[in-house]
């Protein structure tokens, strides 16, 4: 179960750390896990029920979460310098620029401490599992193995044959 929520996870939490891909965050994690859900469901020998989808779904989610903490961070200084331009940009053509923006673009911007950081982690952490549960579960609806109704043996058949032509 860890090496399809390895991948799908991985997946989705690349596509969702990438500035302007990252807007369909939630539809990236939900995709993620139900990949996850279909290589669990193509390797498996036995059928799959939606508990077993929302499992690989939360572990895909927490593990699209790490790998989206980790992603984010090359592009930080970017989105900083991005949202620098666009508040001045804004400022110039606004006749009253509230004070907290001035005082961040005075300021350089918001440093943003360990704490903070480690606490948007495990706040992504939470959000990504359910949306990862809600990808698993459909993922399993989807491509999960649909059981086969048992094939009657010959020897049931003769015996439906045989009480039929009794009874006439």
């Amino acid at each position: 179960m860890f090496t399809p929520a390895l991948i799908g996870g991985a997946l989705a939490g690349i596509l969702s750390g990438i500035p302007l891909i990252n807007c369909l965050c939630c539809l990236w994690i939900i995709g993620g896990a139900m990949l996850s859900a279909y290589l669990l469901s193509k390797d498996s020998p036995i059928r799959l029920g939606v508990g077993d989808g929302a499992i690989v779904g939360v572990f895909a989610g927490i593990i699209a979460a790490t790998v989206d903490f980790f992603v984010r961070i090359p592009f930080q200084a970017v989105s900083e310098d991005f949202l620098r331009n666009m508040m001045e940009k804004f400022s110039e053509y606004a006749e009253d620029v509230p004070s907290v923006w001035q005082k961040w673009l005075e300021g350089g911007g918001v440093e943003t401490s360990l704490t903070v950081s480690l606490l948007g982690l495990l706040f992504a952490a939470v959000i990504f599992s359910i949306l990862g549960a809600l990808g698993g579960i459909i993922g399993i609806s989807l491509f999960a193995k649909k059981t086969e109704l048992p094939a009657r043996g010959k020897g049931e058949l003769d015996a439906h044959e045989d009480s039929s032509d009794r009874q006439s």
